[in-house]
């Protein structure tokens, strides 16, 4: 299915992004779903004060990144601006209706079921570190973590994606399971750890993740 409208869609991205060019940054989805379509797009790039800014805000009305800007459309949350382009492309939802489905199921399991415990952890040990009970609590959110960890292990098994073909529920998984990299956590499951590495080989993601690296680096997007 091809986009009805003419213009190329303008994302937000970081000027300065606090993953140092890791590819975790919420724009990275969204430059992988992009790349996976084939869709051309530009980025314009918001600093920390920009993203708090009246102009910022009509977009994201929390402030954050990325947006989605394309014509009269502007759309918010990296979930929702993958599925909006799923739906508008072909290459990451089946043709069939009940596996469409499947595959927008899997993608709000990644973002609502398995992110949610991933994120908890990295913000306890980002900013709770001195915390007397930090030593305590890490424990039970590796453990909250695995318990979600076994059940996706055991429902991937030996399979290369999780349903049939790579699809948008594929992108938003593994995009999730990435943030599990510094930790020994995934490396416990090693077919969640090759899930990924496959995730992680497709030419889409590679360019992707270089566009990300890029503007790290200290080079500009180029309308």
């Amino acid at each position: 299915m091809q986009k009805l409208n003419p213009d190329i869609p303008t994302i937000t991205a970081f000027e300065n992004s606090p993953d140092r060019g890791k590819g975790l940054a919420r724009d990275m989805p969204v430059r992988w779903a992009f790349e996976e379509v084939g869709q051309p797009y530009k980025v314009r790039l918001v600093s920390f004060k920009e993203m708090k800014e009246s102009v910022h805000l009509t977009a994201h009305p929390f402030g954050q990144i990325p947006t989605y800007e394309e014509g009269d459309l502007v759309l918010f949350e990296s979930g929702a601006i993958v599925l909006y382009i799923a739906q508008h492309h072909s290459g990451l939802l089946p043709n069939g209706t009940e596996a469409r489905a499947r595959a927008i199921t899997w993608m709000f399991a990644a973002l609502s079921t398995i992110e949610p415990p991933i994120l908890d952890y990295e913000i306890t040990g980002y900013m709770e570190r001195e915390k007397a009970w930090y030593t305590e609590r890490m424990p039970i959110l590796e453990d909250r973590i695995c318990a979600r960890l076994d059940k996706l292990s055991g429902r991937l098994a030996n399979a290369d994606w999780l349903e049939d073909q790579f699809s948008v529920g594929d992108l938003m998984m593994i995009t999730v399971l990435r943030r599990l990299g510094r930790s020994d956590m995934l490396k416990k499951y090693p077919n969640l750890s090759a899930y990924v590495a496959r995730g992680e080989e497709r030419p889409a993601f590679k360019r992707a993740f270089a566009a990300q690296l890029a503007i790290f680096n200290g080079e500009r997007p180029v309308d």
